[in-house]
């Protein structure tokens, strides 16, 4: 018997999972073998600026527009705007957007990192 070598994901049917940026879905996220996952994030008000020593993520803006902070520089993004953030980027999204977001390698929440004064005190960011 062969193994699958494909796996689908009903992205707008998968549960939802707050994080510090908002409200995800992530697909893929639990297949041990996975190189990547995808996830559909909902931009809360305002997220944390966070950072990843090891995970790069495309974003693929849907709908909304805003801007993503990238290393503190504001940057103007709309439907179908995308853009790549390597390992140690900090970022966040700012502005009331959908979007698609594929970490590689997939999703891990021991690879998020915070700037001191970006968490309050007592408080644990969700990944």
């Amino acid at each position: 018997m062969s193994e699958t070598r494909f796996h689908k994901v009903q992205l707008d049917e998968l549960p939802e999972v707050e994080c510090c940026c908002g409200t995800t879905r992530r697909g893929f996220a639990d297949l041990p073998d996975a190189p990547a996952s995808i996830h559909l994030l909902k931009v809360k008000d305002e997220p944390t600026s966070h950072y990843h020593q090891k995970t790069a993520e495309i974003y693929l803006i849907l709908e909304g527009e805003g801007f993503l902070e990238l290393d503190g520089e504001m940057i103007p993004v709309k439907p179908l705007s995308s853009v790549l953030i390597k390992p140690g980027c900090r970022h966040r999204a700012v502005g009331q957007m959908t979007l698609v977001n594929i970490p590689v390698p997939k999703h891990d929440d021991n690879d998020f990192f915070y700037e001191d004064d970006a968490v309050k005190d007592g408080e644990v960011p969700v990944h």
